[in-house]
């Protein structure tokens, strides 16, 4: 479990294949303080395993699905990656609940700068916009934000200068994929309502008619 709160930003500093499974050699600075082997770890918002320590460097093996599933596939050595540390019973909440297990990926469609901050519409399927509303959370990279704006096909967010400056967000551009995670309490209202996937439509109407004025 997580809260969507970025801790620092990791480099990719080797991707190893051996057989079904890559290896993702992660540089870090802050993470390693506390970590341990065991540890789950959000990398880009996807739930990892910490498999080794050497130095300053963490090991995550990586499947074949997780690669499929994520932006994790399109890594390359020298890249940054969102890194926040799993939750802990005394840990503050600062964000959103946020499980580490990516729903699609998403494509940055603009980005633009309006004063200091910056405003990012991704695109995303049909299904993930019907878990969105307006002011709700979201998590993309693992970063916690809130939704502004939801289009036909995308929505939008806004990070101010903090959070372009210590996430993947601030270097990222039009065309770049990210990893979405809808809200895990939207989800969970769908699957306890019946209305999950093809009647999550309907969902949203329901829960805007009750709650939302």
């Amino acid at each position: 479990m997580f809260t969507g709160i970025i801790s620092e930003m990791g480099k990719v500093t080797a991707l190893r294949k051996k057989g079904e499974i890559t290896h993702l050699y992660l540089k870090s600075k802050e993470i390693l303080k506390d970590a341990r082997i065991g540890d789950s770890i959000s990398v880009n918002g996807t739930c990892l395993t910490l498999v080794e320590i050497k130095g300053d460097t963490m090991r995550f093996d990586l499947s074949t699905e997780t690669l499929r599933s994520s932006n994790l596939g399109l890594l390359k050595v020298g890249d940054l990656v969102n890194l926040e540390p799993s939750l802990r019973s005394d840990s503050r909440l600062g964000g959103h609940f946020v499980s580490g297990h990516v729903d699609e990926t998403g494509i940055i469609k603009s980005k633009t700068k309006i004063g200091e901050i910056f405003k990012i519409e991704i695109e995303v399927s049909e299904n993930t916009l019907n878990f969105l509303i307006k002011k709700g959370s979201v998590a993309v990279d693992g970063i916690s934000l809130t939704v502004v704006d939801i289009l036909r096909k995308s929505f939008t967010v806004v990070i101010i200068p903090h959070t372009a400056k210590i996430t993947t967000l601030g270097l990222k551009g039009p065309g770049d994929t990210v990893n979405i995670e809808i809200d895990m309490i939207g989800k969970y209202v769908a699957r306890f309502l019946g209305m999950e996937k093809k009647d999550s439509g309907l969902m949203k109407t329901l829960l805007k008619e009750k709650y939302i004025k």
